[in-house]
């Protein structure tokens, strides 16, 4: 086998074609006008077509060409067969070209876990703040976020008719990240990143320890990670459950691929085994730099009220 790319190598190059079909997928919905919108656990949890075909779609390119590995998807969906037309079988050469880091060398896929949110940001999918949307794929190992690609269906939306939509950034640790440029705030700003739709006093007051310059209110986990990637906010700070597994596993591991971290409001890791509990139960707390400062702000109330997994 000396020569051909590992598992791992071939999973994300995958995954990557795989994302970009399904923000096509989500696009090609938005513009046909039918959302078809069903609320699942009330008006702020809400699932359309676009979640539906977008996680068909992943589910079943990815396990036709990866048999052993887990998926575990967002959306709970009826077991049927899968149109032909939702299956991506390519993937990004760019990506078998690099070097896989010596570690995940030799990973089997009965060894990965892959996490998938379809449709990141659906509530704000269906209000028109497109910029929020993301499709995110995550790829786990031994419980850590290893990899991830995340696709943004709309980016450049705002430059009207005729613009080049959408853009899939991916990154894996020991390798980088890709599709983005880097940047950060200046050291001397706090900007915190929060929820837009699922707000509570104690996600205010947790906002408010951290005393920032500026407050961004913003929809789905992906895209607040974006921002903290892009240097558009220094912290994305959240003191709720809420968030959960497959929105976190991507985002992290290409906020860690750049020396970033992701973890609970108490600054303990989550854990992306099969078997874990989906929800992110004590919060999320993420950063580009100076992860500590964050962490050391939460205010007892916050830790007293959000118990670590």
């Amino acid at each position: 086998m000396s020569g051909s790319p590992a598992v791992v190598m071939r999973l994300v190059a995958s995954a990557h074609t795989v994302a970009e079909k399904a923000g096509a997928i989500v696009r090609k919905v938005l513009h046909s006008g039918e959302l078809g919108i069903v609320e699942k656990t009330g008006a702020n949890d809400l699932q359309t077509l676009a979640d539906r075909l977008a996680q068909q779609s992943i589910c079943a390119s990815l396990s036709r060409h990866f048999p052993k590995i887990t998926i575990i998807g967002e959306e709970e969906l009826p077991a049927e067969e899968i149109k032909e037309d939702l299956i991506e079988g390519g993937h990004s050469e760019e990506i078998l070209q690099k070097t896989c880091p010596a570690e995940y060398s030799g990973l089997k896929e009965e060894e990965l876990v892959v996490w998938v949110d379809p449709l990141d940001g659906t509530k704000e999918y269906t209000e028109g703040l497109l910029d929020n949307v993301t499709v995110l794929i995550g790829i786990a190992y031994e419980g850590r976020a290893i990899a991830g690609v995340i696709n943004q269906p709309f980016y450049n939306y705002q430059l009207g008719a005729g613009a080049s939509l959408g853009r899939t950034m991916w990154g894996m640790l020991g390798l980088g990240a890709f599709g983005f440029q880097l940047q950060e705030v200046p050291g001397d700003r706090r900007i915190v990143t929060t929820t837009r739709s699922h707000s509570n006093k104690l996600v205010t007051d947790c906002v408010n320890a951290m005393e920032p310059h500026e407050v961004i209110k913003v929809g789905g986990a992906g895209n607040k990670i974006i921002q903290l990637v892009e240097g558009k906010a220094s912290a994305y700070v959240f003191a709720s459950p809420g968030c959960k597994k497959w929105d976190t596993c991507a985002p992290e591991a290409i906020l860690h691929a750049v020396g970033g971290k992701l973890t609970d409001m108490h600054g303990n890791a989550y854990c992306y085994n099969a078997n874990v509990k989906h929800m992110n139960s004590a919060g999320i707390l993420a950063t580009l730099r100076n992860h500590e400062y964050y962490v050391s702000r939460v205010p007892q109330s916050v830790l007293q009220a959000l118990k670590s997994d």
